[in-house]
């Protein structure tokens, strides 16, 4: 075998051996336990970075782990294909976005395979494809048959250069995240999934993913946000053209009936109609309310901004006390939550406290904590707690939170304005999106017919590939071809549907189309049922709300239209941290930093490698650092390809798996790269020493099996046994990088063993197919490469998975600890199965210990069996 350890060859043959015989290509087979492994599937940007290398690193090791253990395993690969950045980056450039797509795929899946994933390719999927998209399409008009999908008016964020709705998490500053546009609210129509519908479903299950992070589950459960409160209504006589506004009657929700009696005002959303009334008349109002329009709707921002409000000189009635109560409207009220009116409380909320203070409104005090005394000076947290007592509350004095809530609920029912009701964080998902590329709506717009739904033998409804956008809102509306249909149901001309589907129900059932055979005829077949749930799912904490939630959903509603069995898709998460490189920048008059390439800089460390200052070479001037996120923006990404160029994939993902446990975050280190390849290059070389110089020692007659070994060869044994051992307890705790420090452990312990003779080369080598055995999940192509020539088999893949011997572990002899009166005063060996009286007089006649007892008799000697053994004098 070649002496130098040469990774370029070395994958390259591996990754043929495995293309050749079609090493990863499954279907279900029912007398194998399955194993399905999914990592996120990653958008075509155009190059992976290193949290891709990482997170696919990890399905990876998981996937081959259990192959070798016995399982049928699926880990697949697609292409979450559709979405803005292509049509960004096609706008740029000039070009399709379905041209950059798909060039982005192809170069992105030559990397994935230069890195040697164990991926069945045969069921690669994108989701821009009309053969994948067909049943986004389908499914849709299922849900509108069922009357989970609708078309309704929403208020939404609106970029009026881009021409498109924005998402929450794209309006920065109230202006939208690409264009820098000042970001309208409108109330434009769209298509909803109703999955409130199934909020309860989706929060209860929570309880059943036992394999999830608590975190995440937590993170769910107060994204659906479930309230226990009571709703009711302020009476008024405000009135329009058109009658009493909202039939008099202004609804709020709360979760804190008890605090009814401490209301001393309401406040309302911009968009609501009794701000949109008293504004006719009020253009300070009216400036105050085109202005609220350009905020944010996100209720973080909401928390943190500046609470701002106008009154609006109208008043409502107290639905108990029977007082006015003055309307202001405030920034801080969302039209999107609950009735978009809130009860002021400014006593016992904190938020109303705030602007309570601000504009002069009476704050009165209807909940006692004790003798706590209250204060206006500032917000205390003992204000907004359920553990009080009603005060100033008239007939509701001395009631607790619950008792108090009890009987308001009731007051208000009995007078018909109001009930006890649970209500919901979690708003419809709209899924509109006035973009090009994407899912078309498979809706047409008929002036006679109204809204038709496209029948399923029309489908898919195919999106044009060819269109170029140029900024001006969505390319759909100027293609004709697309744009003019006959309606399906009277025959006449009609137009298309242009809006196209939110990206996330795209990745919201991908997973169940992986572990299909992809029948033209059919969303999911009969071997989806073999593979789901995914067994090991795994991606960044950054989905652990809206992807998953969708994903649970999609999941549920498959079930109600008869599709799948199953109620959850993801039976275990790992939620792998980010990886971290420094990145060195100055920061410019004016605010904000201007990153630098590494090879622009002189950087200076000290004698451990701590980086203790960074010039630029240019010009000497003194750069700043951070250890931050790896990111193009912040010019500290390391480009996997050249990595792999450099020293191999094995060493990439070795170092990816030692560096950190997958759920921590992980800090990229060139020294810790270097180590990992200097490993790799000591496994090869003793794989040659041993089969130029060991091997041949191996006798026909194999004698290891019956053999008593001497102590030095059995000593060694033991200790690869005792870190299988150990690294098989850590691959199940999906502790990897624990099952790479034994690894090294292992070679160390095997560079060092006893060589000479036929038993010993025998020992080792059991003891180096233990380590390329472990090592094969993590660096399969050396593992492999060695496997092979070193004569244990054809494929590692196809080996067992070793399992400590207990004839291996086994010990003669034990060394305890000697102490004499609690004092460490050496060490003794004894028989593994000697008594407690013969060890108890070994260690009285020990030398150090007649030395240390200075001719004192023992009092009583104490035998902890297997550690340590103290004479008390």
């Amino acid at each position: 075998m070649q002496d130098k350890y040469l990774p370029a060859d070395i994958e390259r043959a591996a990754q043929q051996h495995w293309d050749s015989s079609e090493a990863f290509r499954v279907s279900a087979d029912a007398t194998k336990p399955k194993y399905y492994c999914l990592s996120m599937f990653p958008y075509p940007s155009g190059k992976l970075h290193m949290g891709h290398v990482r997170n696919y690193t990890i399905g990876d090791v998981l996937s081959r782990f259990h192959k070798m253990k016995g399982f049928n395993v699926l880990q697949p690969m697609g292409w979450d294909a559709f979405g803005l950045p292509a049509e960004n980056a096609a706008i740029k450039n000039q070009v399709p976005p379905a041209k950059w797509t798909y060039d982005n795929i192809a170069y992105m899946k030559q990397q994935l395979k230069s890195l040697g994933f164990a991926i069945d390719w045969s069921r690669e999927l994108a989701t821009c494809t009309p053969e994948y998209y067909k049943w986004n399409q389908w499914l849709f008009l299922r849900m509108l048959e069922k009357g989970v999908a609708e078309r309704k008016t929403q208020v939404v964020n609106w970029d009026p250069v881009d021409q498109t709705v924005l998402a929450n998490e794209q309006v920065i500053d109230g202006r939208g995240w690409r264009t820098g546009a000042l970001v309208e609210k409108r109330e434009i129509p769209g298509y909803y999934l109703k999955i409130t519908d199934y909020a309860d479903e989706l929060l209860g299950d929570l309880d059943e993913l036992t394999g999830w992070p608590e975190r995440v589950k937590l993170m769910q459960a107060n994204w659906i946000g479930k309230s226990t409160g009571v709703r009711f209504a302020f009476s008024h006589a405000v009135s329009d053209e058109n009658g009493l506004i909202g039939d008099g009657k202004m609804w709020v929700f709360t979760t804190r009936a008890d605090t009814i009696m401490g209301v001393t005002f309401c406040a309302v959303a911009a968009e609501h109609p009794l701000a949109l009334h008293a504004a006719k008349s009020n253009p300070e109002l009216a400036a105050f309310i085109e202005k609220c329009k350009h905020g944010s709707v996100m209720e973080a921002d909401m928390a943190t901004m500046e609470k701002e409000g106008l009154p609006t000189g109208l008043f409502v009635t107290h639905p108990l006390t029977g007082k006015q109560v003055e309307v202001w409207v405030g920034n801080y009220v969302l039209i999107s939550y609950g009735d978009g009116a809130v009860m002021g409380v400014p006593a016992h909320d904190e938020r109303d406290f705030a602007f309570a203070k601000k504009y002069g409104l009476p704050i009165e005090q209807v909940v006692a904590v004790g003798d706590k005394a209250y204060s206006l000076d500032a917000w205390q947290e003992w204000y907004g707690s359920k553990d009080g007592h009603c005060v100033n509350s008239g007939k509701y004095d001395g009631l607790s939170y619950a008792d108090a809530v009890d009987a308001i609920a009731a007051d208000v029912a009995a007078k018909n304005i109001g009930e006890k009701k649970v209500q919901w964080r979690l708003r419809d998902w709209g899924i509109s999106r006035q973009r090009y590329w994407g899912c078309p709506i498979p809706i047409i717009h008929c002036d006679d017919c109204g809204s038709v739904p496209v029948p399923d033998d029309q489908l898919p409804v195919k999106l044009p590939e060819d269109c170029v956008p140029d900024g001006s809102g969505n390319p759909l509306h100027k293609r004709l071809d697309f744009l003019h249909v006959d309606c399906p149901k009277c025959g006449k001309p009609a137009r298309r549907e242009t809006d196209t589907m939110d990206t996330f129900v795209d990745s919201s059932w991908y997973y169940a189309r992986y572990a299909t055979r992809f029948g033209a005829d059919k969303m999911v077949d009969e071997e989806t049922d073999y593979w789901m749930t995914v067994d090991q799912y795994i991606g960044g904490i950054e989905h652990a709300i809206l992807h998953l939630l969708y994903s649970r959903f999609w999941t549920k509603v498959m079930r109600d239209v008869g599709l799948v069995s199953y109620r959850e898709p993801f039976a275990h998460l790992l939620t792998q941290g980010m990886v971290l490189n420094n990145a060195f920048f100055h920061k410019p008059e004016g605010g904000g930093k201007n990153y630098f390439w590494e090879s622009e800089i002189d950087i200076q460390k000290d004698a451990k490698g701590h980086i203790t200052g960074a010039t630029l070479k240019k010009d000497g001037s003194t750069l700043e650092h951070e250890l931050t996120t790896m990111s193009k923006s912040k010019n500290n990404g390391v480009d996997p390809q050249s990595l792999i160029e450099q020293y191999g994939a094995d060493t990439a993902r070795f170092f990816m798996m030692f560096a950190a446990p997958p759920e921590q975050t992980l800090e990229w280190s060139d020294a810790g790269v270097e180590g990992a390849y200097r490993f790799l290059r000591r496994v090869w070389s003793f794989g040659h020493l041993f089969a130029t110089e060991i091997r041949p020692q191996i006798g026909a007659q194999r004698g290891l099996a019956n053999a008593k070994l001497p102590e030095e060869l059995a000593a060694f044994r033991r200790e690869i046994h005792l870190l299988l051992k150990q690294a098989n307890y850590d691959l199940g705790k999906q502790q990897f990088n624990t099952v790479a420090s034994a690894t090294m452990k292992m070679l160390n312990a095997i560079e060092k063993a006893p060589r000479q003779g036929a038993l010993a080369a025998e020992v080792l080598e059991e003891c180096f197919g233990i380590l390329l055995r472990v090592l094969s999940p993590l660096t399969p192509h050396i593992s492999h490469a060695l496997w092979q020539q070193l004569g244990y088999g054809d494929d590692i893949l196809a080996a067992a998975w070793p399992e400590p011997l207990d004839a291996a572990l086994v010990q003669d002899e034990i060394e305890l600890m000697l102490q004499v009166n609690g004092k460490l005063r050496g060490s003794l060996r004894v028989p593994a199965d000697a008594a407690k009286d013969a060890i108890e007089a070994a260690a009285v006649a020990h030398e150090a210990a007649i030395k240390f007892m200075e001719g004192k008799a023992p009092k009583k000697v104490v035998v902890v069996p297997g550690r340590l053994v103290n004479i008390v004098c």
